[in-house]
């Protein structure tokens, strides 16, 4: 660890107030402290760190950013995703049994900052951070000017698939094609029967569809068949982001659930075009119909959507 990664670390476990570490298995977290957080308009918002167990040594955070995974068991841990670097302090910090070892793998399931913001923190104690061979490039194309040196890339990728054991689990990453990106990977703890499917699901909410990131709509729609179809329908699916009411866990159901949205999305806008409307016509809904769970105030991002499904229907092929 350099100087200025170690004042880093630092200076975040210390406002944190995290030093101390829960015992491994707990079976019942600790109560987490609320956090301030300053946001851009300036105001302190908070945000509730929690770690949950899950099955087999298996686990989740929620904090600010996507949802990280984690595997802790006796031989190795495992974390999926980092958040961003403050949350991803607290996550180190009280990560269920690490004590004083090194974390074995830091799994990036795509380049977006609120998944991968946060590996600064955890680069001096792990041992790689691996992601599909796509991200470092997605993640050198949207890094703000001036925080090149800020950003900390995975140190090793791969094309398609990832395998190892680790301890009594094996934990799997594939790549399925693009969809919410170009770099998307679905973990599979595969003895704990845990998936992470990051940002490949929005649970019930209005997802974000990254086009400059190489998304396709028409393609997450078959990755999310796909993933019903390779995983085991008794897993637990650990999703990027969700609504309250339905948390950041499902099932197959709520993977059909989005793919359903998907298709009506691009059913709408073909029926649009069909019918002559332009563009604006086309995408200005405030909520989609058919899909209550999903309505949300505005500003929401179902005009975005509507609009990358628009652009995606009308782009010229080959």
């Amino acid at each position: 660890m350099n100087r200025r990664e170690f004042l880093v670390r630092s200076s975040l476990l210390a406002s944190a107030g995290l030093l101390a570490r829960p015992s491994l298995f707990a079976a019942t977290p600790a109560a987490s402290p609320t956090v301030p957080v300053k946001t851009p308009a300036g105001p302190m918002a908070k945000w509730t760190p929690e770690f949950r167990p899950l099955r087999r040594n298996v686990g989740l955070f929620i904090g600010r950013g996507g949802t990280i995974g984690w595997l802790s068991n006796a031989a190795a841990l495992v974390v999926v995703d980092t958040q961003f670097l403050d949350s991803a302090a607290v996550c180190l910090a009280g990560l269920p049994g690490r004590g004083d070892r090194m974390i074995d793998v830091v799994l990036d399931t795509h380049h977006h900052a609120d998944h991968t913001g946060g590996n600064g923190v955890f680069k001096p104690a792990a041992r790689t951070i691996v992601a599909q061979a796509n991200v470092p490039e997605l993640m050198r194309a949207t890094v703000k000017a001036g925080a090149e040196d800020k950003q900390t890339y995975p140190d090793a990728t791969f094309p398609d698939a990832w395998r190892k054991e680790l301890g009594d689990e094996t934990v799997t990453a594939k790549y399925f094609g693009p969809a919410h990106t170009r770099g998307d990977v679905i973990v599979h703890f595969e003895k704990a029967n845990v998936v992470h499917l990051g940002d490949l699901m929005f649970n019930r909410i209005y997802p974000v569809i990254d086009r400059p990131g190489g998304a396709s709509i028409r393609h997450w729609i078959t990755v999310l068949e796909t993933a019903v179809k390779t995983y085991p329908a008794d897993a637990i699916y650990i999703c990027g982001h969700g609504h309250p009411k339905f948390g950041v866990t499902g099932g197959h159901a709520d993977l059909l659930a989005q793919r359903d949205y998907f298709s009506a999305l691009l059913t709408h806008v073909q029926q649009g075009m069909a019918a002559g409307k332009a563009k604006t016509e086309i995408v200005a809904l405030e909520n989609f119909p058919g899909f209550s769970d999903l309505h949300a105030p505005l500003p929401n991002r179902l005009q975005g959507n509507l609009s990358v499904a628009y652009d995606e229907l009308t782009e010229k092929q080959g």
